[in-house]
């Protein structure tokens, strides 16, 4: 691996098959560097974690409800003690909107991507074709070297 590392190939994958997944050296930096490639290429890039997700659908493209954690505190008199609900706006709709004029579109970058379903890759895979303005780079694991595959190939070999 190239100390410097242009991203040319990343960024040109990317644009061809719209999801990636890609494996990253442990010590980290590598992902840092290619995010900044994306961003010099004209790509806003929104940086989320795996963990926590929930129905990855309703994430990211619906208006989804929340219940923050109640610690003890009842929405009713007789109820559960769940807490109100709060409807949060899908996150992917919400940052296509606010691009700026000139970008190339938006790169969702989720880390920790090897805790996600088959069928949520799935989703992630088929998104940019819903949305083509999106791009999708999940991390799926570790590796000695910064590589990439395209996510639908990780998919057929899990």
């Amino acid at each position: 691996m190239a100390l410097i590392t242009t991203g040319n190939g990343l960024i040109r994958d990317l644009e061809k098959f719209g999801a990636l997944g890609v494996y990253v050296p442990l010590e980290g930096g590598f992902e840092g560097r290619y995010r900044r490639r994306l961003r010099a290429a004209g790509y806003v890039t929104l940086h989320i974690s795996a963990r926590g997700l929930g129905d990855v659908a309703a994430y990211l493209t619906g208006v989804h409800g929340v219940r923050p954690p109640h610690l003890g505190k009842k929405s009713t008199g007789s109820g559960a003690a769940v807490g109100y609900r709060y409807y949060v706006p899908p996150i992917v709709t919400y940052q296509l909107e606010q691009l700026p004029p000139k970008s190339k579109g938006l790169v969702l970058w989720i880390i920790e991507g090897y805790i996600l379903s088959d069928q949520e890759l799935e989703f992630l895979a088929n998104l940019p074709k819903l949305e083509p303005r999106v791009k999708v780079v999940i991390e799926k694991g570790g590796d000695r070297a910064f590589r990439w595959t395209p996510l639908e190939k990780t998919l057929l070999a899990s």
